[in-house]
């Protein structure tokens, strides 16, 4: 299977540059072992998914232009595609599985995509048929070399925004962001910088294909119990592929860190984090990865994105307030 290359990535950095911010990196929160953040949720549409979807649509030829785009989403790369196609006037649709967050649902039907529901199951399923029958172009939120270069130019980013960088954090879900920094890390030498995957311990997928080498698919019905509906769904092959050869681990968070690592940005760096994005922060701060004492720049976690329900957040970083209604 071939891999995305260091030179995939960088040609993918020229084509959203001006079209992706350049996120900075700022202080962890006060209190927690030094380490700094890079918080993708100030991306315009909350999420470092916008790198990967415009790498995508940036590639697309004119007929594929005229066609449109499909894609099967929980919200943030749903959103990511409808928001890189609409600036490049092209059609978009999202397959969104029941139960997806309503504050991503109404987001993507507010930057124009046509939604079609189902349950989580038949996503990608219906996604494909509908590209299928409708001569669109399928666009997967991860398993696509396009996605997972224009993902790894958060990679990029970092290494150039602190040269004293020996470890990134990156959240864990179906892998395109951990594949593509893990390219990106490789163009560092002789020095390696390790690049570390972080899940729930409730849809660690990832960290058990990992350790029996192979790619195992945890069912829907058990991710979902995870709060992390943006890291719910499971390795493809391409993604397992990229991780076997180029991640250093993966480690587990359990929902309660989730949920300190949610408040503490919050309060600590003025950062709102959905959990999917506080992920990498939760690891750092439980232990879970080591940091080096006095070089806060020597570790990064990435915070991939800010799309959370408000009464979600309303309850996990003012928990005094009781349990916040569930999101329709």
């Amino acid at each position: 299977m071939d891999l995305v290359t260091a030179d995939d990535v960088r040609a993918a950095a020229t084509r959203v540059e001006g079209r992706v911010v350049r996120t900075p990196l700022t202080a962890g929160p006060a209190g927690a072992p030094p380490f700094l953040v890079k918080p993708e949720s100030l991306q315009p549409t909350g999420a470092f998914k916008l790198r990967g979807a415009t790498n995508a649509v940036a590639l697309l030829d004119q007929d594929q232009r005229a066609a449109g785009v499909v894609t099967h989403s929980s919200g943030n790369h749903g959103l990511a595609l409808a928001h890189a196609a609409r600036e490049e006037g092209v059609a978009c649709t999202v397959v969104v599985p029941e139960g997806a967050p309503r504050v991503k649902v109404d987001r993507m039907r507010a930057c124009g995509a046509r939604l079609v529901m189902v349950s989580p199951q038949r996503r990608s399923a219906v996604a494909l048929e509908l590209a299928e029958g409708e001569g669109s172009t399928l666009v997967p939120p991860f398993d696509d070399p396009r996605v997972i270069a224009g993902q790894g130019t958060v990679g990029l980013e970092i290494l150039e925004q602190s040269p004293e960088v020996t470890t990134i954090v990156v959240p864990v879900g179906g892998g395109g962001l951990a594949s593509g920094v893990a390219t990106a890390a490789m163009t560092v030498r002789p020095r390696p910088v390790r690049v570390v995957g972080v899940e729930p311990e409730l849809a660690a997928d990832a960290a058990e294909s990992l350790r029996v080498g192979h790619r195992v698919a945890w069912p829907t019905g058990q991710t979902g119990r995870t709060m992390a509906d943006g890291v719910r769904v499971c390795l493809s092959d391409l993604t397992f592929a990229h991780l076997s050869a180029r991640l250093t681990e993966v480690v587990t968070v359990s929902e309660e860190e989730i949920a300190r690592a949610v408040a503490a940005l919050a309060y600590g760096a003025r950062l709102v984090a959905e959990p999917s994005g506080a992920l990498a922060a939760a690891a750092v701060m439980a232990g879970r990865v080591a940091t080096e004492r006095g070089r806060p720049g020597a570790t990064v976690a990435v915070v991939s994105g800010g799309n959370v329900d408000p009464d979600l957040f309303a309850r996990l970083v003012c928990p005094e307030r009781g349990p916040a209604a569930p999101a329709e």
